[in-house]
């Protein structure tokens, strides 16, 4: 039987550090492995060779990208629902399993709601491993979108219902998340539509979880440990492997009116796209005014940085509750005003407030660097242990 616990260190377990080349290589469909132990040891894979990818695919139907556009991310939901996407991936791994040079498929991974490589995985007879990219208590918030039907909470009776308060009413049956509001669960759940596409698409891709032989998520275990435990008692094994912070993101244009231009010539600089990270390890840095996407909180989070928490939608909501009302790291907008933005500005800066908030901060910091830490961080012996017990367990045993 599989543990359903939350993956962490354990120094006296003997698992050979990675290399720090690992996640690298991992991207690139090539696995290398560590060097033998100084001590015995189950027994491990020996290395697969270089994977070369000649593979020339026709273009899917559907949505396209273009350069400096944004993005409908319900129309690429909508694409993945009718699983448009799976004959062509279904046509790459028949050109990697019939070209004389590639070793054997021996697992597949995944984005969480681009679940229809589990039918491929199946075929093959190779496990699949899904990866969550929102917070544990995002994924974890989404699960709950079932439950919260079935209970009568959503979808809304009506659109009062958006702005007579009813958003405040506490859900008290949510494990991990006890004492959130409505409003602070993912956007999904303020519809009135009962066949509303989003609200329906996140419990169908929640529901498919179930059929992966993991999950994995970018994030840490003390900082989500109740989230995590959560998960645990509901789906496959959980790993939390992070922070994955190098290339997550590639850099974008964007436009902006001339008049918002000029009215902040004089006191602000805009840019188009830089180096956010970088920016918020820098010493001069005070404060973060961020939407709560996960990869921007966790950046502020390895930055030792705290924040001025405006949530815009999915599950920045929960993050942004979970930052300010958990983790001690971040004040939020409730009233876009000029002088309550002012307010928590001066609070975040030089406030007593804010100086905790730092603290907290700097505390952060310290647990996600010994989460990453060899040999005994958490996040890196989850990530060894999703490598050798999941993703190479076929391998292994041929």
């Amino acid at each position: 039987m599989r543990s359903t616990r939350p993956h962490e260190p354990n120094a006296q377990s003997g698992q050979t550090p990675l290399p720090k080349g690992l996640l690298h290589n991992l991207r690139h469909q090539r696995i290398q492995q560590a060097a033998a132990p100084p001590r015995p040891r189950p027994r491990r894979p020996r290395r697969p060779p270089q994977l070369p990818l000649r593979c020339h695919l026709r273009e899917p139907p559907g949505p396209r990208i273009e350069e400096g556009t944004i993005q409908d991310p319900f129309a690429h939901c909508e694409a993945l629902s009718r699983d448009t996407p799976l004959p062509f991936f279904r046509q790459l791994v028949d050109n990697l399993r019939s070209s004389a040079d590639v070793p054997p498929i021996t697992c597949i991974v995944c984005d969480g709601i681009m679940t229809f490589p589990l039918k491929v995985a199946k075929e093959l007879d190779v496990p699949c491993a899904l990866f969550w990219t929102p917070s544990a208590c995002g994924f974890l918030g989404y699960s709950y979108c079932r439950k919260l039907v079935e209970k009568g909470l959503t979808p809304l009776k009506d659109e009062s219902c958006l702005t007579n308060g009813y958003l405040d009413t506490v859900v008290d049956f949510l494990p991990a998340m006890e004492g959130i509001r409505l409003r602070d669960l993912p956007g999904v759940v303020r519809t009135t539509n009962p066949d509303d596409f989003m609200l329906n698409f996140a419990i169908n891709e929640t529901d498919k979880a179930y059929k992966g032989s993991a999950i994995f998520i970018n994030t840490i275990v003390d900082l989500e440990r109740g989230a995590l435990d959560a998960l645990s008692k509901m789906f496959p094994p959980v790993y939390a492997i992070g922070p994955l912070q190098p290339d997550l993101v590639l850099g974008e244009s964007a436009a902006f009116p001339p008049e918002f231009e000029a009215e902040i010539k004089e006191r602000g600089l805009l840019l188009t796209w830089t180096a956010q990270e970088k920016i918020l390890r820098h010493p001069s840095v005070g404060g973060f005014l961020t939407h709560c996407g996960w990869n921007s909180l966790l950046e502020s989070i390895v930055g030792g940085v705290p924040m001025i928490c405006w949530d815009f939608g999915g599950e920045q909501t929960t993050n942004c509750w979970f930052a300010c009302k958990h983790w001690g790291l971040g004040l939020e907008i409730t009233e876009v005003k000029r002088a309550e933005v002012e307010r928590l500005v001066r609070e975040l800066m030089v406030g007593e407030s804010g100086k905790k908030m730092k603290s907290k901060a700097m505390e952060w910091k310290k647990v996600v660097e010994d989460a990453v830490t060899a040999p005994a961080g958490s996040s890196y012996m989850n990530f060894d242990n999703l490598v050798n017990e999941v993703l190479l367990s076929k391998f292994q045993s041929r």
